[in-house]
């Protein structure tokens, strides 16, 4: 019986989404925007030849109506090639990886306001009434890496620790590894879930970090409180057929851990890959792997890092051709995303971006899907080929045939 391996490259969007002057992203393109840096500042072309060869350079034609350069394909595609449109509101993590798994989000999130204080009073009074704290740092909208370097000498100097949020739907704190503790971070977060459900808050982040003032660093025990998807995945489909289940990255965090299987977790995307690729002979007919690489994401699309973001898809486009070769015939590969984080675009925020679908297996026919008007598609698609009962949203017609 087959397998399906789903890569959820976080953040590799190809181009602005129809709806995004809502969300101030008219323009942006992720995909594209990197390979003009390569092109006219880096001096080197994006060089993605296992991508293109499943067709990235078609699928941001799709999206965009050019192929960006480097990414021009010589010959005929590899792979099924499309692009897909999210229906669900945001641009968040959540949102993006329920839609690929076959649920769009039925309802609004709900957002903190981009004001300081950014939270209500009676959120910050009960979180340190509950979690004995003697106060919060911060309270405001900003990037992770900006406001750790800004106040972490007075987190650990006064024991608050510090709070902050995004344009996306998240309450994350951040701490001091050693001089809070890190155990006593979850448990902030932990009180933090419960407070923020009735205002349909994604996600609470646990944003742990080392070192001494001027030399901090986020370390790799991150974790994520998010509220469970509120009906069928495709990961809880294959959970209740007996598949086996295994979730590589923070796959399990997004997903309230329902469904999600054996949990892989490691550090960087290089390292993920490579678990990814240790843990597949071990996978049963039938079975499926769900894969976040988040390095995209966290450590240079919010930190506006065109050239390191380049250097991380090229890093991951030869990964890609190292796992290509372990695939057995009847095998799925599909590569996709979940947003845009377009390294030259304003802010740190995602970026409201359609993205990438990449379909491979030596029984799939070669050539566009066309462009998709949901991620859902993606999750229908993949219980279909696996077998599994017809429950999720989306249309799998033409996506692998």
């Amino acid at each position: 019986m087959a397998r399906v391996i789903l890569i959820v490259l976080d953040s590799v969007g190809i181009g602005a989404a129809p709806d995004a002057a809502r969300y101030g992203d008219e323009g942006a393109d992720t995909v594209g925007h990197i390979a003009d840096f390569c092109a006219e500042t880096r001096g080197k072309a994006l060089h993605l030849p296992h991508l293109v060869g499943l067709g990235l350079g078609q699928a941001c034609r799709l999206a965009t109506g050019r192929v960006p350069p480097g990414l021009e394909l010589a010959g005929a595609p590899r792979g099924r090639f499309g692009a897909a449109i999210e229906i669900s509101k945001g641009k968040d993590t959540p949102s993006g990886h329920w839609e690929i798994a076959g649920l769009p989000v039925p309802f609004d999130w709900g957002y903190f306001r981009k004001t300081e204080p950014a939270f209500p009073a009676s959120l910050t009074d009960e979180l340190c009434r509950r979690a004995e704290l003697p106060g919060i740092l911060g309270n405001c909208h900003a990037s992770g890496t900006e406001i750790i370097a800004r106040l972490g000498a007075a987190h650990m100097q006064t024991g608050e620790p510090i709070c902050y949020t995004s344009a996306d739907s998240v309450f994350q704190i951040a701490a001091h590894e050693e001089s809070f503790g890190l155990e006593r971070l979850y448990r902030v977060c932990a009180v933090a879930r419960e407070l923020v459900d009735p205002l349909t808050i994604g996600r609470v982040i646990a944003r742990p970090f080392i070192g001494a003032p001027g030399d901090f660093t986020r370390t790799a025990r991150r974790r994520d409180y998010a509220v469970p998807p509120p009906g069928p995945t495709l990961l809880s489909l294959a959970t209740e057929a007996g598949r086996d289940v295994v979730s590589v990255g923070k796959i399990g965090d997004i997903f309230a851990h329902a469904g999600t299987g054996r949990e892989v977790k490691a550090s960087g995307n290089g390292a993920l890959m490579q678990a990814t690729m240790d843990v597949l002979d071990g996978v049963a007919d039938g079975g499926f792997v769900f894969v976040n690489l988040v390095d995209f994401d966290t450590v240079f699309g919010h930190r506006r890092d065109p050239a390191g973001y380049a250097a991380a898809l090229e890093a991951f486009d030869a990964d890609l051709g190292r796992l290509m070769p372990q695939l057995k015939p009847d095998d799925l590969l599909v590569v996709t995303a979940d947003h845009g984080c377009d390294p030259t675009w304003t802010g740190s925020d995602h970026t409201r971006e359609q993205v990438p679908v990449l379909a491979y297996g030596e029984c799939l026919p070669p050539g566009s899907m066309g462009t998709r008007q949901s991620f859902a598609d993606i999750g229908a698609a993949c219980a279909a080929y696996l077998r599994l009962p017809a429950q999720l949203k989306g249309n799998a017609a033409g996506l692998l045939t």
